[in-house]
C-alpha cells in the first residue's frame, strides 16, 4: 500500500476542494434563471408592479425544485407591438409580458392560461374629459353610445373587440399618448379596466379627465403571462408556481393588496352601473 505523505495529502485535499467549489460555482451560473420583463410605463405605475410581483411569487414557490432566478426590467419603453414582436422572434429582449389575450396572440406567443386580473379587465369605465359627464350620463344604449369614439392600443384584444360591436375610434401604439389625445378631443372615452381606470385619472390629473359614472362595457379579456412559444419550459415553470400560490392562498393575498384591484372589486359589487353587453371578437 502506498500511503501520501502529510504535505502531499493536503495539497491533494485543497485542489478536490477547489474544483468542486469551482464546480459547484459554475452549477449555480448554469441553472439561475434570468427572465427580463418590460419596464413599467409612469401612468400605470400604482397597480403594474402587481404582475412583477406576481412573477416573483411564482418563481420563489419554484426555487426548490427548479433552482434560482433574478427578474430583470428591460432600460427603457416598449410599445405593445414592439413587445409582442420581440418575444413571437425570441430575440431575447424580453422573455415575458402580461397581456390581453386573444386568438391572434395566443397564435403568437405562448399563453399560461391562469388569469391574472379576474374580472377587473372584463368590466370597462370609460376616462372621459370631465365637462362630458352628463353626455355619457344621458346614453342608454350601445346604439347611442356608437356616436362617440373610444380610443385605444393599436393592437390591443379589447381594440378588435370594440370594433367587432361597431365602436370604432382611434389608436396610437403608445399607450402613454393616449390621455393627451383625449384631452386634445381626438376621441370621447377611452375604455380601461376596473383595476386601472382611477389610478390613471389620479395620474392625468392636469388633463382635466374623469372617470365616467354611469356605465360598464362588459366583455371578456382575460389577462395572461405570454412567453416566446419557443420557451416552454419558462411557461411550465411559472405555471407551475401560480398553481401553488393559488392552493396556498399567497395569490390570493397579493391580489387583494393591490388597492386599486379592491376599489375595483368594489365597483362591481356596488352594482349602481348600467351594463353594455359586447359580444366577442
Amino acid at each position: 500500500m502506498c500511503l501520501l505523505d502529510p504535505l502531499k495529502r493536503s495539497a491533494l485535499l485543497a485542489v478536490v476542494v477547489t474544483c468542486l467549489a469551482h464546480g459547484l460555482a459554475a452549477a449555480s451560473v448554469i441553472t439561475e434563471l434570468r427572465v427580463v420583463v418590460p419596464s413599467l410605463p409612469s401612468s400605470a405605475a400604482a397597480y403594474s408592479n402587481y404582475f412583477p410581483q406576481l412573477l416573483r411569487l411564482a418563481l420563489e414557490k419554484t426555487k426548490p425544485s427548479d433552482g434560482p432566478y433574478r427578474i430583470e426590467y428591460f432600460k427603457g419603453l416598449l410599445s405593445s407591438p414592439r413587445q409582442v414582436s420581440e418575444l413571437k422572434n425570441n430575440t431575447g429582449l424580453i422573455d415575458l409580458i402580461w397581456d390581453g389575450s386573444d386568438k391572434q396572440r395566443e397564435a403568437d406567443l405562448l399563453p399560461i392560461r391562469i388569469s391574472l386580473l379576474r374580472q377587473l379587465n372584463d368590466y370597462r369605465v370609460f376616462l372621459i374629459r370631465a365637462e362630458d359627464q352628463e353626455k355619457f350620463q344621458n346614453l342608454r344604449s350601445l346604439d347611442e353610445l356608437r356616436q362617440f369614439r373610444a380610443g385605444s392600443g393599436v393592437n390591443w384584444p379589447s381594440t378588435a373587440v370594440l370594433r367587432a360591436n361597431g365602436l370604432r375610434g382611434e389608436t396610437s401604439t403608445v399607450y402613454e399618448n393616449l390621455f393627451g389625445m383625449l384631452a386634445a378631443k381626438r376621441f370621447d372615452y377611452f375604455p380601461r379596466g376596473l383595476h386601472e381606470a382611477w389610478v390613471e385619472q389620479q395620474a392625468h390629473a392636469d388633463k382635466g379627465l374623469a372617470v365616467e359614472s354611469s356605465i360598464f362595457l362588459h366583455y371578456e379579456v382575460p389577462v395572461y403571462f405570454f412567453v416566446s412559444r419557443d420557451r416552454p419550459e419558462l411557461a411550465d415553470r411559472i405555471e407551475r408556481g401560480l398553481n401553488i400560490a393559488l392552493k396556498d392562498g399567497s395569490f390570493e393575498a397579493l391580489f387583494l393588496s393591490i388597492p386599486s384591484f379592491r376599489r375595483g372589486l368594489a365597483e362591481i359589487k356596488a352594482n349602481r352601473r348600467r351594463v353594455f353587453e359586447l359580444k366577442p371578437q
